[in-house]
Protein backbone atom coordinates (compact mmCIF):
# COMPACT_ATOMS: atom_id res chain seq x y z
CA UNK A 1 0.00 0.00 0.00
CA UNK A 2 2.64 2.55 1.39
CA UNK A 3 4.96 1.55 -2.64
CA UNK A 4 1.36 2.65 -4.37
CA UNK A 5 0.93 5.78 -2.86
CA UNK A 6 4.41 6.69 -3.55
CA UNK A 7 3.74 5.69 -6.92
CA UNK A 8 0.83 7.58 -6.93
CA UNK A 9 2.05 11.21 -5.44
CA UNK A 10 4.82 10.70 -8.21
CA UNK A 11 2.58 10.23 -11.33
CA UNK A 12 0.25 13.36 -9.80
CA UNK A 13 3.18 15.52 -9.81
CA UNK A 14 4.07 14.56 -13.15
CA UNK A 15 0.66 15.15 -14.24
CA UNK A 16 1.28 18.49 -12.40
CA UNK A 17 4.61 19.37 -14.54
CA UNK A 18 2.74 18.65 -17.94
CA UNK A 19 -0.42 21.04 -17.41
CA UNK A 20 2.98 23.49 -16.30
CA UNK A 21 4.35 22.77 -19.83
CA UNK A 22 1.34 22.83 -21.40
CA UNK A 23 -0.08 26.19 -19.96
CA UNK A 24 3.39 27.90 -20.81
CA UNK A 25 3.49 26.78 -24.71
CA UNK A 26 0.13 28.20 -24.21
CA UNK A 27 1.44 31.59 -23.34
CA UNK A 28 3.79 31.33 -25.85
CA UNK A 29 6.73 30.70 -23.39
CA UNK A 30 8.03 27.92 -25.63
CA UNK A 31 11.77 28.36 -24.04
CA UNK A 32 10.55 27.47 -20.87
CA UNK A 33 8.29 25.07 -21.81
CA UNK A 34 11.18 23.11 -23.40
CA UNK A 35 13.09 23.54 -20.76
CA UNK A 36 11.23 22.13 -18.38
CA UNK A 37 10.24 19.21 -20.65
CA UNK A 38 14.09 18.71 -20.79
CA UNK A 39 14.49 18.47 -17.07
CA UNK A 40 11.41 16.10 -16.70
CA UNK A 41 12.96 13.46 -18.97
CA UNK A 42 16.29 13.67 -17.62
CA UNK A 43 15.36 14.18 -14.03
CA UNK A 44 11.57 12.11 -13.56
CA UNK A 45 12.32 10.14 -15.98
CA UNK A 46 16.32 8.97 -16.69
CA UNK A 47 15.76 9.44 -20.13
CA UNK A 48 18.75 10.95 -21.92
CA UNK A 49 18.02 13.58 -24.66
CA UNK A 50 20.02 12.26 -27.25
CA UNK A 51 17.42 9.34 -27.38
CA UNK A 52 14.45 11.79 -27.78
CA UNK A 53 17.45 13.35 -31.02
CA UNK A 54 18.26 10.04 -32.37
CA UNK A 55 16.36 9.18 -35.29
CA UNK A 56 17.07 5.24 -34.83
CA UNK A 57 14.97 3.76 -32.61
CA UNK A 58 17.13 0.55 -31.14
CA UNK A 59 18.68 2.93 -28.42
CA UNK A 60 15.32 4.50 -27.21
CA UNK A 61 14.58 0.49 -27.51
CA UNK A 62 16.98 -0.30 -25.51
CA UNK A 63 16.84 2.13 -23.12
CA UNK A 64 13.40 0.85 -22.45
CA UNK A 65 13.80 -2.42 -21.95
CA UNK A 66 17.20 -1.44 -19.76
CA UNK A 67 14.84 0.75 -17.39
CA UNK A 68 11.35 -1.28 -17.58
CA UNK A 69 9.68 1.95 -15.72
CA UNK A 70 6.65 0.53 -14.16
CA UNK A 71 3.13 1.20 -16.22
CA UNK A 72 2.21 4.01 -14.38
CA UNK A 73 5.17 5.91 -15.48
CA UNK A 74 5.78 4.54 -18.68
CA UNK A 75 2.07 5.89 -19.67
CA UNK A 76 2.90 8.99 -17.96
CA UNK A 77 6.23 9.36 -20.36
CA UNK A 78 3.72 8.76 -23.06
CA UNK A 79 1.34 11.75 -22.03
CA UNK A 80 4.64 13.87 -22.37
CA UNK A 81 6.08 12.75 -25.30
CA UNK A 82 2.53 12.79 -27.17
CA UNK A 83 2.29 16.44 -26.15
CA UNK A 84 5.44 17.37 -28.08
CA UNK A 85 3.65 16.01 -31.09
CA UNK A 86 2.93 18.98 -33.60
CA UNK A 87 5.53 21.29 -32.72
CA UNK A 88 7.35 20.61 -35.70
CA UNK A 89 7.43 18.17 -38.71
CA UNK A 90 11.43 16.98 -37.58
CA UNK A 91 10.57 15.91 -34.22
CA UNK A 92 7.24 14.61 -34.76
CA UNK A 93 9.46 12.55 -37.28
CA UNK A 94 11.56 11.80 -34.06
CA UNK A 95 8.60 11.36 -31.58
CA UNK A 96 5.85 9.22 -33.35
CA UNK A 97 7.79 6.00 -33.79
CA UNK A 98 9.28 6.33 -30.12
CA UNK A 99 5.68 6.52 -28.71
CA UNK A 100 4.86 3.66 -30.64
CA UNK A 101 7.37 1.63 -28.77
CA UNK A 102 5.68 3.23 -25.20
CA UNK A 103 2.76 1.62 -26.58
CA UNK A 104 3.80 -1.53 -27.49
CA UNK A 105 5.56 -1.89 -23.99
CA UNK A 106 2.64 -1.22 -22.11
CA UNK A 107 0.67 -3.61 -24.31
CA UNK A 108 3.19 -6.73 -24.41
CA UNK A 109 4.82 -5.79 -20.79
CA UNK A 110 2.33 -4.52 -18.49
CA UNK A 111 -0.98 -5.86 -20.59
CA UNK A 112 -2.29 -2.31 -20.51
CA UNK A 113 -4.09 -1.38 -23.26
CA UNK A 114 -5.91 1.84 -22.98
CA UNK A 115 -8.53 3.44 -25.69
CA UNK A 116 -6.61 6.83 -25.06
CA UNK A 117 -3.81 5.09 -26.70
CA UNK A 118 -5.33 3.07 -29.50
CA UNK A 119 -6.66 6.47 -30.55
CA UNK A 120 -3.17 7.75 -30.63
CA UNK A 121 -1.57 5.08 -32.08
CA UNK A 122 -3.75 6.15 -35.22
CA UNK A 123 -2.93 9.87 -34.61
CA UNK A 124 0.67 9.08 -34.75
CA UNK A 125 0.47 6.76 -37.92
CA UNK A 126 0.41 10.38 -40.00
CA UNK A 127 3.92 11.23 -38.49
CA UNK A 128 5.64 8.34 -39.15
Amino acid sequence: MYKRDLITAEIEKLAQVLARIMKLKLESKLVEAEVLFQQTMEDNFGLPLYLLSDPDTSSFKEWLDTNALLAEKLDSLSEFLYYELGVSESKNKLIAPKLNLIYEQLFNEHKILHLVNLHRQKTIQQYL
